[in-house]
């Protein structure tokens, strides 16, 4: 049998990769409803796992980097989100669309330099991670 076996417009279509692009975007648009213009500038990005120097004793979720540079060499302020460290910690969709807007809730207050209930006074990104 040759061809597709589900056609692209069904869920089961996408990669977990892809899901999770998707639930990367939904934190960050949730986000940006209120923060609009502080996220004007920011860039996000997916990586499946972290760089981690040997002796590390945790393992980040997700990751700022603040902008470096001047001119063509310059790169933009960034918030990193590791896909496999975040799914490791998931057991369902919900648990895991849940911790990649908890883990951006962080980043983006770290950033901003307030407590992670300032970003999101809904309650997100200041529960349990573990």
């Amino acid at each position: 049998m040759r061809g597709m076996m589900l056609p692209p417009d069904v869920p089961a279509y996408a990669t977990r990769g892809d899901r999770f692009d998707d639930f990367v975007l939904d934190a960050v648009e949730h986000l940006d409803h209120r923060w609009s213009g502080e996220l004007a500038d920011v860039e996000f990005a997916v990586e499946d796992v972290p760089p981690i120097a040997v002796g590390d004793e945790e393992i980040p979720l997700a990751r700022y980097q603040p902008a470096e540079g001047k001119g063509r060499s310059a790169t933009p302020r960034r918030i990193v989100v590791y896909r496999r460290p975040i799914e490791a910690r998931t057991v369902d969709n919900e648990e895991l669309a849940e911790l990649v807007l908890d883990a951006i809730i962080h980043e983006v207050a770290e950033m901003m330099g307030v407590d992670p209930a300032v970003i999101d006074p809904e309650g997100h990104g200041w529960g349990d991670e573990d």
